[in-house]
C-alpha cells in the first residue's frame, strides 16, 4: 500500500512538472518524422495481464523488425537517438503508473514473444509485481543495444544470455521489493542517467 501511494505521488508530481518538456518533445517527434507522438506496444504486466505501454516514438512509424534494438538501429529517428540515450522516451510511462499498469520501480515489462521463453518458476516470481519504469536489471544492461550489435545472432544472444540474466534480477527484486529498495534504485537510476548525459 505504501509503495503504491509513493508511486501515485511521484507520478502525479512528475507529470505536472514535466508537462512543458512533454510538449517540446512531442513537437520535436512530430516534426522530425511522420507519425504519432506516442508509441504504444502490448507488454506483459503483473500476473501476466497484457497492457499497452506509453513511450515517445523513437522509430520511423510503421518500421518492422525485431522487438529488440540492435546497435545503431536504422529504424531509429534523429530525435529518437537522443530520447533513447537520455531515456526521455520512457517518461510517458508515468501515465501507466497512474493507471495502475506499472510502478516506478519493477521488472521491465517484456513483449509477449519473449515472455514465452521465461522458465515457469522465474516467470511466476518476476510477474508477481507490477513492472516498472526502471529496475536493477535495466541499469546493469543499459548498454544492451551495443552488446547485441556485437553478437552474430542478436536475438539468440538476447534469448539465451541477456534475457535469463535480466529475468533472474527481476525475480530477485520481486522477492525483496520494498519502498526502501525502490528509493535506492531510483537514486541509482538518476546517477546513471546523469553520468550518461555528461558523457
Amino acid at each position: 500500500m505504501l509503495k503504491r501511494a509513493f508511486d501515485l505521488l511521484v507520478a502525479t508530481l512528475a507529470l505536472i512538472l514535466l508537462l512543458p518538456l512533454f510538449v517540446l518533445v512531442a513537437l520535436w517527434v512530430r516534426f522530425d518524422s511522420p507519425g504519432p507522438v506516442f508509441f504504444r506496444q502490448v507488454r506483459v504486466g503483473r500476473h501476466g495481464r497484457l497492457f499497452r505501454i506509453h513511450k515517445f516514438r523513437t522509430m520511423r512509424h510503421g518500421a518492422e523488425g525485431l522487438p529488440i534494438t540492435v546497435g545503431d538501429d536504422p529504424r531509429i529517428t534523429r530525435s529518437g537517438q537522443f530520447l533513447r540515450r537520455t531515456r526521455v522516451d520512457e517518461l510517458p510511462q508515468f501515465i501507466d503508473v497512474l493507471q495502475g499498469s506499472m510502478s516506478l520501480v519493477g521488472p521491465r515489462p517484456e513483449v509477449p514473444h519473449y515472455v514465452q521463453h521465461y522458465p515457469p518458476a522465474l516467470r511466476e516470481r518476476a510477474l508477481a509485481v507490477r513492472p516498472g519504469i526502471t529496475d536493477p536489471a535495466s541499469l546493469e544492461f543499459i548498454d544492451e543495444a551495443e552488446r547485441l550489435a556485437a553478437a552474430a545472432d542478436p536475438e539468440r544472444e538476447y534469448i539465451e544470455r541477456i534475457l535469463p540474466a535480466k529475468l533472474q534480477r527481476a525475480a530477485d527484486y520481486a522477492d525483496r521489493a520494498s519502498l526502501g529498495t525502490d528509493v535506492a534504485v531510483l537514486w541509482r537510476t538518476l546517477r546513471v542517467l546523469l553520468r550518461r548525459r555528461s558523457a
